[in-house]
């Protein structure tokens, strides 16, 4: 990728986090705080889909929220098309799509009502607005739902009305955690067929997940985290080219404790 041009390179990313007393009892240490994240550095590109694996714990989720500017790294820097994102961190939010298990619709909301309450917090018109929700809805099946309250809709659904409000704003980046979690096979297609077609928009995705699969299917490159410290990264297909991802991750995690 020598020729193309990074869309957001992380940084020598370093976050620590503070430890209490009984904290580091409960971890077995002495040190007063914690290094979730430790000199970490990648670099993401148009069109391709990064991979971030790791075993709980390992600083993939802290990564994530950096990147999407909910927490600041400790020390470090993210370069937006090659400028640091500090510079004009409003605008920088605006370029940003995230999404997490965690992010939990308001059940007696509508997915029409959140779309547009959503989308009006990054200052789109309401022209635009509806232009939008109704491509994005109509992609995603959402529009025979749009004024049921969410509490009504299945679980696929509410992920589905979840990723159509990730991409209201027409974000260069999209950050997913664990994007097909509680999926049955059917909902967990359509968001790999939403995140291939991102991929040919030309979106920047970075996608993080427990699902190795999901990685080998979707992934240009992968990179493999443990203990805030990233292990491997690389071209996925390179770095499988003798061994499955499962092997090669299982097999570094192994040396780890070694």
């Amino acid at each position: 990728m020598e020729n193309e041009t990074p869309v957001l390179e992380m940084r020598h990313l370093v976050k620590t986090f503070p430890l209490n007393k009984k904290q580091r009892a409960e971890r077995h240490v002495d040190t007063a705080k914690l290094f979730a994240v430790n000199d970490l550095s990648f670099t993401l590109y148009p069109g391709k889909i990064y991979g971030l694996l790791g075993p709980n714990g390992a600083g993939k989720t802290t990564t994530l929220r950096m990147i999407a500017t909910l927490i600041a790294p400790t020390s470090g820097e993210i370069l937006y098309r090659g400028s640091p994102i500090q510079k004009d961190i409003s605008a920088y939010r605006g370029r940003v799509g995230f999404l997490t298990s965690e992010l939990k619709l308001d059940d007696f909301f509508t997915p029409s009502y959140t779309f547009d309450y959503m989308a009006s917090l990054y200052g789109l018109k309401e022209d635009v607005i509806k232009t939008r929700k109704k491509a994005i809805f109509d992609e995603f099946g959402v529009t025979p739902f749009s004024l049921s309250q969410i509490k009504n809709l299945s679980t696929g659904m509410k992920q589905k009305v979840s990723l159509a409000i990730s991409i209201a704003h027409d974000p260069d980046i999209i950050i997913y955690d664990e994007p097909t979690n509680g999926l049955d096979i059917m909902a967990s297609r359509d968001v790999e067929n939403f995140l291939e077609k991102l991929k040919n928009d030309g979106k920047t995705i970075v996608i993080s997940t427990h699902i190795f699969s999901l990685v080998e299917k979707l992934c240009d490159e992968v990179g493999i985290i443990l203990n805030g410290q990233m292990a491997l990264q690389g071209d996925l297909h390179e770095l499988t080219k003798e061994r499955s991802l499962e092997e090669v991750f299982f097999s570094l995690v192994e040396e780890d404790a070694a």
